[in-house]
């Protein structure tokens, strides 16, 4: 938990809170359902809480905007994102039923009024959302293709509304095709632990 207020120190009583208990919450439900791979459940806060908080560093979301997680698996990059932003609506979706019976419960545990998660494909959601965003589910490409008719016209935040996608590693030859229309920013700029040295948030105007 520290981790977490070393980079956000001036979290509510009640996000402390919420934050400090997916700990227990995880480690639990990891033991029914593996939504966490067992050598990273003893590094949740840094590669996979921290790691989706970086999205916070890289946009402050108005509040009502909706924001639709897609391969959600575990909650990720949702549920850190819905605790740091509580007037802000989060639609989780997953195809895989056993990780959103996870998510609901560890949802209702932390008395998350603004998450909704469901089990179903990205292609068969029909509302419309200002952002989408995701932890690397699959290839840019692939992943625009299933997303593209998600989105709001209307626009509410700092920035035109599109997709927001955490990803590793060499993205040179991934996203040649896309060049001129995608920023990369390095998660290093924001977290000093090693494990963000080759990690950015992709971002995609629609």
């Amino acid at each position: 938990m520290k981790i977490i207020q070393k980079y956000f120190p001036d979290l509510s009583e009640k996000q402390t809170r919420q934050f400090t208990r997916l700990d227990s919450l995880y480690k639990e439900w990891n033991e029914k359902i593996n939504v966490i791979s067992r050598k990273d459940i003893d590094t949740l806060y840094e590669r996979h809480v921290l790691h989706s908080l970086a999205i916070a560093k890289f946009i402050r979301f108005t509040d009502h905007s909706n924001i639709m997680d897609v391969g959600t698996g575990g909650g990720f990059p949702g549920i850190p994102l819905a605790i740091m932003f509580p007037k802000v609506n989060f639609y989780l979706v997953d195809s895989i039923g056993k990780k959103i019976k996870v998510v609901n419960a560890i949802a209702e545990s932390l008395e998350l009024e603004n998450v909704k998660a469901f089990h179903q494909n990205s292609k068969d959601v029909k509302l419309k959302f200002d952002f989408v965003v995701s932890r690397a589910v699959t290839a840019f490409p692939r992943f625009l293709t299933l997303v593209k008719n998600k989105f709001k016209k209307e626009q509410k935040n700092a920035l035109p509304n599109g997709i927001i996608y955490l990803k590793g590693g060499d993205l040179s030859d991934e996203l040649k095709d896309y060049q001129n229309k995608i920023s990369l920013t390095p998660i290093s700029q924001y977290f000093d632990e090693d494990f963000f040295k080759t990690k950015w948030v992709l971002y995609y105007a629609v």
